[in-house]
Parts: structure tokens; sequence; C-alpha cells
């Protein structure tokens, strides 16, 4: 996270933490593996607070669907509820969600150039990628930050122990920046994310080149 990216997000007031990581970051000579570490670190904190946001609006539709079971007498309160779960703490979920969002993007376009200045294993390490996953997507060739973090999603592998589940603080930012995507860009102009070479699809083979005489033809 580097100075130019902190500069385009106006971060939520309180977050003490978040400013404290922010100034480490941002400190003249901070390396590669900090801005990674204190990336993760920040999506963390912002992540479980903007969870908790989801959660407590959740509240108010669950309330409003056990009300389902009373129309048409109780429309109103229905309603009333279901504005309550839409405007619950706006202001900050989305700020939450655009700073987010913006974390996710900087990390699948790799506008640090994270991959090429800490190398593929020391990206594994930084996101504790468990050993086999880490063999697996050496050999497949997806070795960019966002192979591992989204396209592949092997960020705290080695803590999941085979758990399906990924609340990857990372990869649940790259998702909120690849959903805001697909809602932004029109319909006809949306890559096919399946297609060969794309994140999910089948890898494009190795393009080969007849060598004469020293020289690729």
């Amino acid at each position: 996270m580097n100075k130019r990216h902190s500069n385009t997000v106006q971060l939520p007031a309180g977050f003490n933490l978040v400013r404290e990581l922010v100034r480490i970051a941002q400190k003249p000579g901070a390396s590669m593996s900090t801005s990674l570490i204190t990336t993760r670190r920040i999506c963390r904190v912002f992540g479980e607070r903007f969870d908790a946001i989801r959660s407590e609006r959740r509240a108010f539709r669950r309330e409003a669907g056990k009300l389902r079971h009373h129309l048409p007498f109780t429309a109103n309160k229905i309603y009333e509820l279901q504005e309550q779960s839409s405007n619950h703490r706006k202001e900050q979920f989305d700020d939450l969600r655009k700073v987010l969002s913006g974390f996710g993007r900087s990390l699948m376009l790799d506008t640090e150039g994270l991959t090429a200045a800490l190398g593929f294993d020391r990206l594994c390490d930084l996101l504790e990628v468990n050993i086999v996953d880490r063999e697996k997507a050496r050999k497949g060739g997806d070795t960019s930050v966002s192979d591992l973090v989204f396209a592949h999603a092997v960020e705290e592998s080695a803590a999941r122990r085979r758990q399906e589940w990924n609340d990857a603080p990372l990869f649940n930012a790259c998702h909120l920046a690849f959903s805001d995507f697909l809602k932004e860009c029109p319909r006809d102009l949306l890559p096919d994310p399946f297609a060969p070479g794309a994140p999910f699809g089948p890898k494009l083979p190795p393009s080969l080149a007849v060598v004469r005489g020293g020289k690729p033809q």
C-alpha cells in the first residue's frame, strides 16, 4: 500500500490501528513485504467491521421475514424494517466497501508490482499458502499475487486445513472489487472469465519458437 494509493481513499474515522499501519507502510524505505503485511492487516480490520454491519442489517431483514406470516396487517412494519436494513450505518458501510474494493482492485491489477518484487516463494510465505497448494500453483504457472489471492484463493490455506470456507482478508477485498466491476461494466463489454487464458479458464499453451543459428524465428 504505497502513499499514492492511500491518498485515493478516505479511511473511516476511529481506526487508530489502521492509521498506525498506514504510517508504517508509508515510512521511507518500507519494503514490499511490509506493504503486503500492512495491507492484509488493514483489510482484515475493515473486513471485520464491514461484516459486522452486514450482520446487523440481516437482523432487520430476519425480523421482517417473521412478520410476513401476518400480512397484510404487518405490511407497514415490514417496509419500515427493510428501510432500516438498507440505511443502517450506510455512510460507514459505503466507505468501508469503497476502501476494501480499492485494495482489491490494486491487488488484482498488481499496481505495486508485488509479484515481481517479492517472488513466488516470498509471496506464498506472506500469504500463508500451504505446501500442497504452493506446489500446485507453481506447476500450473499461477504465480502472481492475483492468482494466489483471488483466482485460486489459497491465501491462508495453511490455516484452513482443507476447509472450503474462505474468509481471507485479501480474497474478500478482491471479491468486492470483482463484484463492483461486474455491476459497473456494460454487459456487452464483460470479458468471459472462463475463456482460455482468463483467470478462471484453462491455461494457454506456451508459445513455441523455432531456433536457428541461436536466434528465435
